[in-house]
């Protein structure tokens, strides 16, 4: 009679940590991108473009409304897309939408065979003239918008050569393409902190997964004990 009970007794622990496992794979399923759901995050992100080209704009929040926006047309799918997927899953379009756009220089249009390539080259292939155009646009009400167009604005230039000296190969860069550089700079900085950050969130993630699993196992095996 004791090994029956000890025969069941050991059965229903097993069930319960199996049903505590599958509780935790079920929460740490990562996204599925299939083709439908790309082509919302595709759409949902080229239309919240002008947000996320603001010269200072909080990306996290942007990309945790592009998250909310994906879900919501994907209503049926049991697993919803978190901020720092579709961040992740952007920047590897990226990567392969800046490969397709050399390719159609050398091609034309015509040799470029990716679904998402006309979407995305519509709205991110503008001449080097428009970026800088919209850039200074953008410029015009803020701070050093107002300075440059009231010539309040000096531009830190070069040391002039002593006289006598070879002058220095090349014109000097004008002060447009150093605030443009400094700009772009300070950009690829948030983007490398958007990236570290989301890394981060995923660890703590996973550690409070585990440890709610820790916890319900522990308190199983407690009614087991009390029983």
């Amino acid at each position: 009679m004791e090994v029956i009970d000890a025969i069941v007794i050991q059965n229903s622990e097993v069930e319960a940590k199996e049903t505590v496992v599958s509780s935790l794979d079920k929460t740490k399923a990562e996204f599925i991108w299939t083709l439908q759901a790309t082509w919302h995050l595709v759409n949902t992100r080229l239309e919240m473009d002008a947000a996320f080209d603001q010269p200072v704009c909080k990306k996290k929040k942007l990309w945790e409304m592009v998250a909310e926006k994906v879900n919501v047309q994907l209503r049926e799918s049991e697993v919803t897309v978190k901020a720092y997927e579709c961040d992740l899953k952007w920047r590897n379009m990226l990567a392969t939408y800046r490969k397709n756009a050399e390719r159609a220089k050398r091609l034309g249009a015509a040799g470029v065979h990716w679904e998402f390539f006309k979407a995305m080259h519509q709205v991110l292939g503008k001449t080097r003239e428009e970026v800088d155009a919209q850039r200074r646009a953008r410029l015009s009400g803020t701070r050093v918008g107002k300075a440059m167009a009231s010539k309040r604005f000096t531009p830190i230039l070069p040391t002039p050569p002593a006289a006598g000296a070879a002058a220095a190969p090349g014109p000097a860069r004008p002060p447009q393409d150093v605030l443009q550089l400094y700009l772009e700079l300070q950009e690829r900085k948030m983007n490398m902190w958007a990236q570290q950050r989301a890394l981060e969130e995923r660890k703590i993630e996973a550690i409070n997964n585990l440890a709610q699993a820790i916890s319900s196992l522990a308190q199983s095996s407690a009614q087991k004990d009390e029983r």
